[in-house]
């Protein structure tokens, strides 16, 4: 009997043991696929209770906690039984104005109480509402208008000018434009201050009946080129949305700080829609500001901070301010944190649980780090696989297009090589298209892939997945470029370069240089504080650190870097103005490998790179 337990015994930990060296994150793996699944459980147990929706979910808050505090912003506390009225009040305006349920509204506004309160209004009357970019110009504006077929236009106060810049064309299509504010500042404009107050707090009207899968928002792609594309969100998406505070360990007991653009579908659908989701308080900021940003969480008492692309770069070169210590943040949420940056935020701030995930605003397909691992966006292990399927497809370096076999077939990327990012379109994960725009919806599919008729959605992205089964975002396609016939990606080398301690930021592209295949690296960086460019440390880096083929050849000073709104580089003029020192003011250098060092380009040396009397 003891020689059975023994044995037994002995199994068991031979067992643990080959778990711990082949499989270390077994158990961490299946936490989080039970997580998900209980969530889905719950969305089919609300299902069945007719809470479908975003506005069911807001609304079942303001029966169950109607007193406590939605928003903060600056000097305002409103509780979730005080959005629930003001909607009310604007759901019963726009009902009189004849807006009515399918009707599709822009919505241009800054970050303020009253964009909750005017799209929960607009939900209340079965509205789909298109958020707005507000840093777009008229010309933009008016395609985005346009584009998702709006039939009236809601305008903040400070944005009157935008709208002021298209009226003769919106008025062609009959358009009403309202303006958020007591007065008009002219007859094409329709006030809504100085009614609401006057509108019943109690909703006059009757909630509409909504199928899951139809639309439910417009949000506009920022994209980096090109005009914005107005991606479809369902229903079923949005509710999907609002679960990833919770998945990232946030309670109802938190105070969750947003100073994102309520028009970008992190800070509405996971930010606001997250909070909703939990029951919890969001402390809602006008604009994100590095000098702000720990005062800010230490006076709201914040726990929960949202971030997305290089807001956290900003917060780690900013100078050191008391309370990035004396806060009690415990976890922040987000996408778009480089290594580098990790690693600072981690040291610097203090210990806080850092979720990076990965999600796309067109298509369903997700990923998230619950590990504790710095770098990657997510995990590819089975049981994820189960939730959410995907592939990495091999591509075509010079086009980005999958690589095809002879039967026309494609074919999967191994571990460690960088592939593109496709999903196949599932009644989970569908993809409605772009409004108006059929030719770049087809664009995002990938037909035939392994087998006659399947059909999967293309991110457009380059991602890596380890030994390990860690996931890494590498490029998107178009931010990689060719030269001396290798693939260069552009953040592999941005991440070397932020290495040094005199750069803070840097932008990679590639340029064409005449009699040369491919294109050049270039480089457009910002030096830190009272710190110059030091051409030969610089060299003996990329020496340590890069192959020969993905050294920038070409370096642009600038002293800022210009961004989306969700702090995407911006890369087509950079790229349009190459290494010219006619086009631009900003300091150009070129690699001279016989100096090892960075030259000043002047017009006689520009000449001879461009003549061909200096090889690259």
């Amino acid at each position: 009997m003891l020689t059975a337990v023994f044995t037994l015994l002995a199994g068991l930990l031979a067992l643990l043991v080959y778990q711990k060296v082949f499989y270390p994150f077994l158990w961490v793996d299946l936490r989080y696929y039970w997580k998900l699944r209980m969530y889905r459980k719950s969305l089919q147990a609300r299902a069945q209770q007719g809470l479908i929706t975003f506005l069911d979910g807001f609304l079942l808050q303001v029966r169950r906690n109607p007193d406590k505090a939605f928003i903060i912003y600056e000097d305002q506390t409103l509780t979730y039984q005080d959005v629930d009225r003001r909607s009310n009040q604007f759901a019963n305006l726009f009902g009189e104005m004849s807006l009515k349920q399918g009707d599709i509204v822009a919505l241009l506004m800054c970050n303020e109480p009253d964009f909750m309160s005017v799209w929960l209004g607009l939900c209340k009357l079965g509205c789909q509402v298109a958020f707005l970019n507000t840093n777009n110009k008229s010309k933009s504006v008016l395609h985005c208008i346009q584009t998702c077929g709006a039939k009236a236009l809601v305008v903040g106060t400070g944005l009157v000018h935008l709208a002021e810049g298209v009226l003769p064309d919106l008025k062609k299509d009959n358009m009403t434009v309202f303006v958020v504010h007591h007065s008009a500042p002219s007859e094409d404009f329709v006030s809504l201050l100085d009614k609401v107050e006057n509108s019943s707090t109690e909703n006059q009207i009757e909630l509409p009946k909504v199928d899951i899968m139809s639309n439910f928002l417009f949000i506009f792609t920022s994209g980096t080129t090109g005009l914005p594309k107005a991606a479809c969100v369902s229903h079923l998406k949005a509710i999907m949305s609002m679960a990833f505070f919770q998945i990232c360990g946030a309670t109802s007991d938190d105070i969750i700080y947003i100073t994102l653009p309520l028009y970008h579908m992190s800070a509405s659908l996971l930010g606001i829609g997250g909070t909703i989701q939990l029951g919890a308080t969001c402390v809602l900021k006008k604009k994100f500001s590095a000098s702000q940003f720990w005062k800010d969480c230490v006076k709201y008492k914040v726990t929960v901070v949202q971030y997305i692309g290089e807001l956290c770069r900003y917060l780690v070169t900013h100078p050191r301010v008391p309370e990035e210590r004396s806060h009690i943040v415990r976890l922040a949420a987000g996408s778009g944190l480089r290594s580098d940056v990790w690693k600072e935020f981690a040291k610097r701030f203090g210990r806080i649980t850092i979720r990076e995930g990965y999600g796309l605003t067109e298509a369903s397909i997700g990923f998230l780090n619950y590990t504790d691992e710095i770098g990657p966006i997510g995990r590819a292990s089975a049981f994820n696989k189960l939730l959410t399927p995907f592939e990495l497809l091999r591509y075509d370096t010079q086009t980005y297009e999958p690589l095809r076999t002879a039967s026309g077939r494609c074919v999967r990327a191994q571990k460690g090589e960088a592939g593109i990012l496709v999903a196949p379109l599932t009644p989970m994960n569908r993809f409605p298209g772009y409004a108006g725009n059929k030719v770049q919806s087809e664009k995002k599919l990938v037909k035939d892939v392994f087998r006659m008729g399947d059909v999967y959605f293309n991110t457009g992205d380059l991602l890596l997945q380890d030994h390990r089964d860690f996931l890494f975002f590498c490029d998107r396609v178009g931010d990689t470029f060719r030269w001396k016939g290798e693939n260069v990606s552009t953040m592999e080398v941005s991440d070397v370069l932020c290495l040094l301690d005199f750069i803070q930021e840097a932008s990679v592209y590639g340029v064409t240089v005449p009699g040369h295949e491919g294109r050049a690296g270039m480089a457009a960086i910002v030096l830190k504080p009272e710190h110059k460019l030091n051409g030969p440390e610089l060299y003996r880096h990329l020496v340590e650190a890069l192959p020969q083929y993905a050294w920038p050849w070409f370096l642009r000073i600038r002293p800022s870097l210009d961004v989306t709104e969700t702090f995407k580089q911006q890369k087509g003029k950079l790229v349009q103005d190459g290494f010219n020192p006619d086009i631009t003011r900003d300091p150009l250098f070129f690699l001279d490998i016989t100096q090892k060092d960075y030259i000043l380009i002047n017009e006689s040396l520009y000449e001879k790179i461009v003549l061909g009397k200096i090889k690259l």
